[in-house]
């Protein structure tokens, strides 16, 4: 029989777990703090631990810190009431299995727990690395709480500490500087030295004296050496945005940093070593650009050891209220107004539109709506968004995905535009989307014969957000 530690300093939480748990033939212990939980932790041995974060004396993070120094491969379920990107993150990066916010979905915990003993049976007797944390806070400029941000939040967590590299992928402006800056700052590197090269907006010949640096007489215009942002990052990390835009010889000088470390200046033969490390971004396909020899296979796989890729906006409408929220009060304190209203129909206008721009746009407008404002009111005509950028009924009925063996484009899941689009005005992306995605989890589930491991790691989520879809749209496999 499994135990489970529950780790609460409100009796009627503990109460209900335990009687819970008890119907699912668990052994339950039961500790009110911290310190208590350390105490039970030698002598009761718990396969488990579900431990909320906000309690008296030592803080939950506090004491998942100090598990995992005394028992690494114990896993620990954490709650709480208190939603915070910084949270998230610490207590993903100091180990945690998964991160519950109160109150939760029942049948959904149950699935975690079972989840949770499970890995736990199949990594006892394997090698684990303890990774130190750091008790930095992360500035809140990753903002939202949908499932598929938690999901980001959660590999920032799991790879800041680690000096492997990583890939950034996703559309433009969905933020993918930030993660960059998120992961140093919770790295044993944040006092360091961080910096972004954006390889799109620097021509190619001027990219490689940035980044490497030149010795006096190397080119024209070269009357002094000067070092590159490899020198100046060393023992830091350097974010290099969209990375598919670098040309194949600067790509083979980028491999042998990675790589080895190293690099020359241009116009010199001598030999610099650096420590630094690489977070790169694209919102191109860079696996496209393999077959079409625009990019170095070594160094897609040098780069890609971790892949993060944030969401669209649309994915997360969820979370348009947060976001406005929190652009609202940073642009307005910049701007010294007074308090600022938004009325629901300015929300509802939000919320409406599909944002191509992603995060960037839906900022850009808030801030154009601020400075337009006469009062403090947001009315729903200052929101100016580009409605010609929204897809039409053409080309919204026929998707299309890229095949490499020479087939080319074919239909991934044929679209039922609504016969009268009027009936669902104001709700038709919504409907729509809500459609494809079904129909994906739908096909994808019977292609993996219903393993549900199988098709999360297909569709690239989480086995629990493909859970909370499958339950969405009402999906039920055996």
């Amino acid at each position: 029989m499994n135990r489970i530690l529950i780790v609460d300093d409100e009796p009627s939480v503990r109460y209900s777990f335990k009687k819970l748990l008890k119907e699912d033939h668990y052994d339950v212990l039961e500790a009110a703090n911290g310190v208590d939980a350390l105490r039970l932790l030698p002598k009761e041995r718990p396969d488990l631990i579900v431990m909320d974060i906000e309690m008296p004396g030592m803080t939950g993070l506090e004491a998942i810190r100090r598990i995992k120094e005394i028992n690494p491969q114990l896993p620990v379920i954490i709650m709480t009431a208190y939603g915070t990107t910084d949270r998230v993150i610490e207590a993903m990066k100091l180990g945690a299995y998964e991160y519950m916010e109160k109150p939760f979905d029942i049948d959904k915990m149950r699935m975690i727990i079972r989840e949770a003993l499970g890995m736990k049976l199949m990594t006892e007797g394997g090698i684990h690395l303890h990774m130190k944390s750091r008790e930095e806070a992360l500035p809140d400029l990753i903002v939202g709480k949908s499932p598929a941000i938690k999901e980001v939040y959660k590999m920032i967590g799991k790879v800041a500490a680690s000096d492997a590299g990583v890939l950034i992928t996703g559309e433009s402006g969905t933020g993918k500087e930030m993660i960059a800056k998120a992961i140093h700052m919770h790295s044993n590197r944040a006092d360091k030295p961080f910096l972004t090269i954006n390889c799109a907006a620097i021509p190619d010949a001027l990219l490689e004296s940035e980044l490497f640096g030149f010795e006096k007489g190397a080119f024209t215009d070269a009357g002094k050496a000067k070092s590159g942002k490899f020198e100046a990052v060393d023992t830091g990390t350097i974010f290099l945005d969209e990375i598919g835009d670098m040309s194949l010889p600067l790509q083979a000088k980028l491999l042998r940093v990675v790589q080895e470390g190293t690099f020359e200046r241009l116009g010199s033969n001598k030999t610099q070593k650096v420590d630094v490390r690489i977070i790169a971004a694209t919102n191109k396909n860079l696996e496209q650009g393999i077959i079409t020899k625009t990019f170095r296979e070594d160094l897609y796989y040098r780069l890609k050891v971790i892949t993060i890729t944030l969401p669209p906006l649309r994915m997360r409408m969820e979370d348009i209220p947060l976001l406005t929220e929190y652009f609202i009060e940073r642009h307005n304190r910049s701007m010294m107004n007074a308090e600022i209203t938004i009325p629901q129909e300015t929300m509802d206008k939000l919320l409406s539109y599909s944002w191509p721009g992603n995060v960037r746009e839906l900022e850009n407008a808030l801030k154009r709506a601020l400075l337009l404002s006469n009062n403090q009111i947001i009315t729903p005509d200052l929101i100016s968004v580009d409605s010609e950028t929204e897809p039409s009924a053409e080309t919204q009925q026929t998707p299309e995905i890229s095949e490499t063996e020479g087939k080319g484009p074919v239909p991934l899941i044929a679209l039922q535009f609504p016969g009268d689009p009027s009936s669902f005005e104001g709700k038709l992306y919504h409907e729509v989307i809500g459609q494809t995605e079904r129909e994906l989890l739908h096909l994808t589930l019977n292609h993996t014969g219903g393993n549900q491991v199988k098709a999360a790691k297909l569709l690239g989520i989480s086995r629990v957000m493909l859970h909370d879809r499958m339950k969405k749209y009402g999906l039920e496999f055996n």
